[in-house]
């Protein structure tokens, strides 16, 4: 198809440009400056008078020429012609299905210095348009797209310092988090461990009452034991219970002598 349409475009872009230099002159360039690049709205006229719409877009390093056809190629190598004479370019689909022709050098030279742009593949017949003024608006384009982009760039690169920022102080939060975290789970695990081992203290001081004081017991059973064993009546407090002085005789009531209380004495 590209074939077809390289070879009927030679003969019809003569009969193209007769037309078009009876045409009226195309307006001044007019630069309009986007997120991320520059354009400049370009109509190019056919043999019928129809036209085609396209579009110069700069980034300031280069320029390409886009338009929009269904059934463009995805990847070619195709001419442009600048007063006839061809200036061969790489023209790729993109993503969002416009064409786009990379100028090269010569081509933007050409163009720069040329009085009329003829493309015999662009649409079903070929078409062309002047160039007027396009030297200055090439200029312009480029100037236009080089400041955008700049700017462009500029604030990708503080977005994404700002992002970098961001997300450095969220990874520091998270980090001071964490550590506050571990610090209160260490410190947490430090008191449960202090509280085990007082509890543990505490059982062990208790344990050692309770063995101490069945030991004290113990030993007074064991004394109280060894009392009994040596003598069955030890334990016996009043003498008179004690077996031992049981066979004895008592002590006698009458052991001192009587006493008489004298005769009373008669009254004078």
């Amino acid at each position: 198809m590209i074939k077809a349409l390289l070879w009927g475009a030679g003969a019809a872009l003569l009969t193209v440009s007769a037309a078009v230099a009876a045409a009226p002159a195309p307006p001044a360039w007019v630069v309009q400056p986007g997120a991320e690049t520059c354009r400049t709205e370009l109509e190019l006229v056919g043999l019928s008078g129809n036209t085609v719409s396209a579009a110069l877009i700069s980034d300031g390093a280069q320029v390409e020429l886009t338009f929009a056809r269904a059934d463009a190629p995805e990847r070619a190598f195709l001419p442009i012609r600048v007063d006839h004479k061809p200036f061969a370019n790489l023209v790729l689909r993109q993503a969002d299905g416009r064409t786009a022709i990379q100028l090269s050098a010569d081509s933007l030279a050409a163009l720069r210095k040329g009085a009329t742009l003829q493309i015999g593949w662009l649409a079903d017949e070929p078409v062309q348009m002047g160039l007027k003024g396009s030297e200055q608006g090439l200029a312009d384009l480029r100037t236009c797209g080089a400041q955008v982009a700049a700017r462009f760039r500029a604030q990708q690169a503080a977005r994404q310092d700002a992002r970098a920022r961001d997300e450095a102080e969220a990874r520091a939060e998270a980090l001071a988090d964490e550590q506050m975290a571990a610090a209160k789970a260490q410190k947490a695990a430090a008191e449960a461990a202090a509280e085990r081992d007082a509890a543990e203290a505490e059982r062990l001081h208790a344990a050692a009452d309770a063995a101490r004081q069945r030991a004290q017991a113990e030993a007074e059973r064991a004394r109280q034991q060894a009392e009994a064993d040596s003598y069955p009546y030890a334990r016996v407090r009043v003498y008179r219970e004690d077996p031992r002085y049981r066979d004895d005789p008592p002590e006698p009531y009458d052991r001192y002598e009587r006493y008489d209380p004298p005769a009373r004495y008669s009254r004078w």
